[in-house]
């Protein structure tokens, strides 16, 4: 049993500890369901803070996490140690060297960590934009991710990680998939409009977001859970439609609110099995001799 575990609105002014108290009591219900492994979503134990522009470095760092786990956050991998149930989720690292990424980490059973990524595909800008509704600063405030898109042998299945944005993009579960990839969790801050397009509101958003992983899921013929912050946050509206998909596409399990909610699915990794060994078996059907545009050019460029 696989739950993802939404989160609703975390405010400014909310603690770490208070953050990690509602964490628990959605890992309590998931215990009480079965679950073995929980994902939580993106920055999980803060508010979006990247909406916000700030000059001041030491205003910065407060938002990011040294080390993991820290003593706000051992709770948690206590509670995975003593009930047995791994755990995911993401937040803001600072490293020993000082540099800044966005992050989720993944655990086994015993609440030991092995795995890490960093988001690759940031999103937004680097500097304050007025034309924008709202700000959206990840450029400014985290470094691409220097991990790749890794996979990790866990529980029994063949894990990797991406982080909100990175659902948006193909290549991201194709490296996974050309690992064998049989679990993809993600967590995601979506707000509920687009700040350079008001006529693009939240309907339109949740349709974008479940295709994406839709896709995704089909294509590499693997578990993908989608798990969102959602609720409104020091006034700025963030999306839930948290989802647990199959290997064939298809939508198993979704919240119906925008707070803290459990959804939860038995996720049978054989199911993979029938999409990698037929259509997309990559092995007998992929032509890489075509892809080379892929990593030689970034920018799309018409013919002459």
């Amino acid at each position: 049993m696989i739950g993802g575990a939404q989160l609703g609105a975390i405010q400014k002014h909310d603690s770490r500890e208070s953050v990690v108290a509602r964490m628990l009591a959605l890992l309590e219900q998931a215990k009480d369901r079965g679950c073995e492994l929980v994902v939580f979503p993106e920055l999980a134990l803060t508010t979006f803070f990247p909406r916000w522009y700030m000059e001041d470095q030491a205003e910065v760092d407060v938002w990011f996490e040294q080390e993991m786990p820290n003593a706000a956050t051992q709770p948690l991998f206590d509670f995975a140690r003593t009930h047995r149930i791994a755990i995911s989720f993401g937040y803001a690292e600072r490293t020993p060297e000082g540099r800044y990424f966005n992050t989720s980490i993944l655990t086994d059973r015993t609440g030991t960590i092995v795995g890490k990524y960093r988001k690759v595909h940031l999103p937004g800008h680097a500097e304050f934009d007025p034309e924008r509704d709202f700000q959206h600063l990840e450029k400014r405030y985290f470094e691409p991710g220097d991990l790749g898109f890794p996979t990790w042998e866990n529980e029994g299945a063949v894990m990797g990680m991406c982080i909100c944005n990175d659902r948006r993009w193909p290549e991201t579960y194709r490296v996974m998939g050309l690992q064998g990839v049989e679990l993809v969790t993600l967590g995601y801050n979506t707000p509920s409009v687009n700040a350079q397009n008001r006529g693009e509101g939240e309907a339109h958003r949740l349709f974008h977001s479940q295709l994406v992983m839709q896709a995704g899921a089909y294509q590499n013929a693997t578990w993908v859970v989608g798990v969102a912050k959602a609720g409104v946050e020091d006034g700025f509206p963030l999306m839930g439609g948290s989802v647990i998909i199959d290997p064939n596409g298809f939508v198993v399990a979704q919240a119906d609110t925008q707070g803290d909610e459990l959804i939860s699915h038995r996720c049978d990794m054989d199911l993979c099995t029938f999409g990698k060994t037929t259509i997309f078996d990559f092995k007998r059907h992929r032509r890489i001799e075509h892809y080379g545009i892929i990593t030689r050019q970034t920018g799309a460029e018409r013919p002459a």
